[in-house]
């Protein structure tokens, strides 16, 4: 297939999700995925099989046991199971996820795509000074298939600074999409946690999509679906929340993306880190470096 013919394939799977009731679907979903009823048993059966779930992983690993098809799908592991890189410097992965693109930004604007970028600041909220350390820095966005662990976890140690809730759309965000909607994680709603390190500012952003019912934190419980879906800046000093390396921080209740942001000169991607390879959470993405380095 030529590259014409692929993009015109994209370009006509992305069309109806224009004109699709993002939130209305999605909010049919939340509640049959948390339906508490044994008919859950042979769907998740189909699930398991259909995308390959390794349920030796989980703590438990008997599907009936689970409440809720959510239950199944935002499972826990046995420790064991996502080691954790042991170099000190390592980066963490913060999740289960195949790399979408990964590098620098530039003037303040990050890669979604080929011939697709979006900013920044537009991404974090549209407050400059919210963008500002990252203007030239790294990012890396990671994007958890339904076949992935949907925990998310700290690739560095943080206490959390801010937190800022950004109403939008719920477009897919299946590769198919990123190559054609454009600004595609700008347009889409998403909660923006902003974390204070020793290497300096750390941005992370959960991105939702059509289906993911929920994004939840460990600090605050479920933050999405919500009504008004109004923007929410919280600041965290008075109430402070240190992770260390590898704690969980938030969950997707179906699937998304994870985008993590860093000040230039932070880290050095592994010579290993190329668009399009799977990672676990807890590999290393890259080494970081101590401000008085950089």
């Amino acid at each position: 297939m030529s590259d014409q013919e692929a993009n015109w394939r994209d370009w006509l799977k992305a069309l109806p999700l224009y004109l699709l009731p993002h939130h209305a679907i999605s909010r049919v979903v939340y509640r049959l995925s948390r339906w508490e009823t044994s008919l859950k048993d042979p769907v998740a059966r189909w699930f398991i099989r259909q995308y390959g779930l390794n349920m030796a992983e989980a703590l438990d690993p008997e599907p009936a046991h689970y409440a809720s098809f959510n239950a199944l799908f935002t499972r826990a592991l046995h420790p064991e199971a996502r080691p954790l890189d042991t170099h000190p410097d390592a980066l963490l992965s913060p999740a289960d996820s195949r790399v979408s693109q990964f590098g620098k930004l530039h003037d303040g604007r990050i890669i979604q795509a080929k011939g697709r970028d979006y900013s920044a600041q537009e991404l974090l909220g549209g407050c400059p000074q919210r963008a500002a350390p990252f203007a030239n820095g790294d990012f890396i966005t990671q994007y958890l298939s339904p076949s992935d662990y949907h925990r998310v976890h700290m690739p560095w140690d943080g206490v959390l600074r801010e937190t800022v809730y950004v109403p939008g759309r719920l477009f897919s965000v299946a590769p198919f999409t990123t190559r054609t909607i454009p600004r595609l994680f700008a347009r889409n709603e998403r909660l923006v946690c902003l974390f204070d390190t020793d290497m300096g500012p750390m941005a992370m952003v959960l991105v939702g999509a059509i289906n993911v019912a929920s994004i939840e934190t460990v600090w605050s419980g479920e933050i999405t679906p919500r009504l008004p879906r109004e923007m929410e800046v919280k600041a965290h000093q008075s109430e402070p929340v240190s992770l260390s390396r590898g704690d969980e921080m938030g969950r997707f209740n179906l699937g998304s993306t994870v985008i993590l942001l860093l000040p230039e000169g932070a880290v050095e991607w592994s010579s290993e880190l190329t668009s399009g390879r799977k990672l676990k959470m807890g590999e290393a993405l890259g080494w970081m470096k101590p401000v008085s380095m950089r």
